[in-house]
Order: structure tokens, then C-alpha cells, then sequence
């Protein structure tokens, strides 16, 4: 079966964040750059369920998963 792919703004839309360009940017800037030890669902600025559907996401290498990579990489770059 193949795997959806989501944009990346629709996985702020999944977990509950404005998922408009300049939010994203806001988003992105404010929380990096995150250190390369902490996993991004470890990550302190999440509540529980958005850790909780990261983590399940990149523990099932759910659809979600190429997104939440990618936002990872985002975060650690800056």
C-alpha cells in the first residue's frame, strides 16, 4: 500500500498549531535550534499529545512520519 503525503504545513495542522506560513516560520525560530540529544517528542515545548503522536509516529513509521523528520531537521538547523 502506498503512503499519503501530507505537506509539511498539515502536520501543524495535526497537531493542533497554526499551520500558515509565517506561523510556521514563528514556530520554527522560536523552538530552535533544538540540541541533537533530545528526541523531537521529548522536545519541552510540545503537551503531551503532540509528543505522544510524534513519538507513535516515528515508532510505527506512520504516514506522518517523512513530516515529523523533516520538522526535526527544520529545528536542528537553525
Amino acid at each position: 500500500m502506498d503512503k499519503i503525503i501530507h505537506p509539511f504545513r498539515e502536520l501543524f495542522a495535526q497537531l493542533g498549531l497554526p499551520s500558515d506560513v509565517a506561523s510556521i516560520t514563528k514556530f520554527i525560530q522560536v523552538h530552535s535550534p533544538l540540541p541533537g540529544h533530545i528526541a523531537l517528542p521529548d522536545a519541552d515545548f510540545w503537551t503531551p499529545a503532540q509528543a505522544d503522536f510524534l513519538r507513535e509516529t516515528l515508532q510505527e513509521d506512520a504516514e506522518w512520519a517523512n513530516q515529523v523528520d523533516q520538522l526535526s531537521e527544520a529545528l536542528r538547523a537553525n
